[in-house]
């Protein structure tokens, strides 16, 4: 084998007894450490957010090393696929105007809530998911589900459960697209009851409501997309751990510096404090 590689004898023996490098040592931890953090992200992060994770756990390293052994040992986030949101906004209800006019910072928390719906197929037909997102922290603070696409069943379970747990003072702004389950009377009544202000994007423009949009992309590219739902008791089973347990609390995003929202509404807390 030396001689067809054209490697001195003794070299090759010495080489076979000097002891790993510090560097091969050190990228083998970090390997198990990524593989870790890999894991716990149930396989979506890509190499921006393990590396702030390396950093939360006090590895002092950057995103092209992590990258480079990411990519060595096949290590990469799940694939991401193009969906299609539909929206019925053919109806003959009021239209809000467009308040945000796609400004989405805000500096303090139920400030401004922004909401949508999308769909979620299983075995047993379509669950209708609606979420309430405060872009202060992006994080979910209402969500509904349900087999049936009305407001008492989607946007108004969604925003009853985000004003009991958040409790907003006056004044706060709701930015959604203009479908019917935000337009009709029983929703615009129950904003009017809290004194929510109400906003909604340009009919058909996606980019109006660009943060709700983001998170069911991140949702079903991490995570619907991967799943088989046989039942809506499962889907919906699977989703509150996505929102609940990985999403809110544990989520890097890169937006809030790579801190998950509920890292960063405490670390704004105890500055506010």
């Amino acid at each position: 084998m030396c001689q067809v590689l054209q490697v001195n004898r003794s070299g090759y023996y010495a080489w076979l007894s000097r002891p790993e490098s510090k560097r091969s040592l050190e990228n083998k931890e970090l390997l198990s450490k990524i593989r870790d953090i890999y894991r716990n992200s149930h396989r979506t992060y890509g190499s921006p957010r393990i590396t702030a994770g390396l950093h939360d756990s006090g590895y002092s390293c950057s995103r092209p090393r992590v990258a480079r052994l990411m990519r060595v040992n096949g290590i990469q986030a799940r694939t991401k696929r193009k969906f299609k949101v539909t929206t019925n906004s053919d109806h003959d209800y009021p239209v809000a105007p467009n308040l945000l006019n796609q400004n989405f910072e805000t500096d303090a928390a139920n400030k401004v809530w922004v909401g949508d719906i999308t769909y979620i197929r299983t075995w047993e037909g379509w669950l209708y998911l609606t979420i309430v997102l405060d872009l202060f922290h992006h994080k979910v603070v209402g969500w509904s589900m349900s087999d049936r696409l009305t407001a008492d069943t989607t946007t108004i379970p969604a925003l009853l459960q985000a004003l009991k747990k958040c409790q907003p003072t006056a004044g706060l702004i709701f930015h959604s697209d203009q479908g019917i389950q935000y337009a009709c009377n029983d929703y615009r009544t129950l904003l009017n009851s809290h004194k929510i202000i109400q906003s909604m994007s340009g009919k058909g423009n996606c980019y109006d409501n660009a943060v709700a949009e983001s998170f069911f992309h991140n949702l079903k590219t991490e995570w619907v997309y991967h799943e088989t739902y046989r039942t809506r008791k499962e889907a919906r089973t699977k989703l509150f751990e996505y929102i609940e347990v990985f999403y809110n609390r544990v989520r890097k995003h890169s937006t809030l510096g790579y801190k998950s929202p509920e890292q960063f509404e405490q670390l704004n807390y105890k500055q506010v404090i």
